[in-house]
């Protein structure tokens, strides 16, 4: 879809005039700093100043709950009132003065998480557990048309508070089993009304989010997190997977990020090196004109530059390895480069 080699150090110009200056982006990594009502604390805003010392393009902070049903860790960061709006300000505030784009992803848990994290409610899209490894999960409810109302309601709110937050850019989160991921996998779907049975169905409530959230706040740029596949039998498909992509580029989508799905975001077992998750990246990446973000296990600018010349995608997550040494990241791959300086 491009005609011209990419590499770290290429600019990514979006609609709304906002730019990277580089295609590295810092992925969300759960930090558990938030205090027990998901409010940012101090050591959540020196955990992304020292992320943002990468010198990454685009800084996404972690999976924030959208609302008190969706929360799935005590001391996961939240969003689901107007009273964490101050902390994620000093969020973006550290991050934008490291030169970057700030980001944040929206989740809800559905049903990967306990009753005793979410007062005692566990709603998903069907009475299935959802598969997680070396873990059994509580059989959650089936949502009823009112629930999945509140959902829509509760994303569009929360994008709303991201942007008054100032942040740049918003993902919600439909991978690595969470909420809107059950809802895409035929796995944990078995619906059989007008939000399951086919992958046109499953797909509906993240496109009505997406939407909704657009019509409201048309300024902020926009990403999901989608699975490349499932990686279980029954599962998503990698043609499930594009069908999806190609239905989200329809929709005006800014990024569109490509993870693991339902079974969790660890490696698969048959993947190996860096880049494991690049195959379903790269499928996706050939077919839409969006940026697609590959990921899996990146550790070398020189992977990276390969990645992007070759033109298999547009923009690498690097995880572990930055969170591993932010400032050695900044220093081995990126200070250098006049573009940055």
């Amino acid at each position: 879809m491009r005609t011209s080699a990419l590499s770290r150090f290429t600019k990514l110009e979006f609609r709304n005039g906002k730019s990277l200056g580089n295609r590295v982006v810092v992925p969300p990594m759960a930090s558990e700093t938030a205090d027990e009502s998901g409010i940012v604390t101090g050591k959540t805003v020196s955990h992304y100043s020292s992320l943002a010392k990468s010198r990454a393009g685009l800084v996404m902070v972690e999976y924030t709950y959208v609302h008190s049903s969706g929360r799935s860790e005590v001391h996961q960061l939240g969003i689901q009132s107007d009273a964490h709006i101050a902390g994620l300000r000093r969020i973006v505030k550290v991050i934008h003065e490291s030169g970057a784009l700030a980001g944040i992803q929206l989740t809800h848990a559905g049903g990967k998480t306990s009753r005793d994290l979410t007062g005692g409610v566990l709603m998903a899209p069907s009475q299935v557990p959802v598969p997680v490894k070396d873990q059994n999960m509580e059989t959650p409810d089936a949502m009823s048309e009112l629930e999945i109302a509140l959902w829509k309601d509760a994303f569009a709110v929360a994008v709303g508070r991201a942007e008054a937050a100032g942040f740049d850019l918003v993902e919600l989160h439909a991978a690595h089993g969470y909420g809107l991921n059950q809802w895409l996998s035929p796995i944990t779907n078995r619906r059989s009304d007008a939000y399951g049975g086919t992958i046109a169905n499953n797909a509906r409530i993240l496109f009505e989010i997406i939407d909704e959230a657009k019509k409201r706040h048309g300024n902020l740029l926009f990403a999901v997190r989608m699975p490349g596949q499932d990686f279980l039998d029954g599962g998503l498909r990698s043609t499930d997977a594009l069908w999806i992509a190609k239905e989200l580029e329809a929709l005006g989508l800014d990024i569109i990020d490509v993870s693991s799905g339902i079974g969790g975001w660890r490696r698969p077992r048959e993947r190996s090196g860096e880049g494991y998750l690049f195959t379903e990246a790269a499928m996706i990446q050939s077919a839409v004109s969006t940026p697609v973000i590959g990921v899996g296990g990146i550790e070398h600018g020189r992977f990276i530059d390969e990645a992007l010349s070759s033109q298999m995608i547009s923009l690498v997550a690097v995880g572990r390895a930055i969170l591993k040494g932010p400032e050695a990241w900044g220093a081995t791959n990126l200070r250098f480069h006049p573009v940055l300086i």
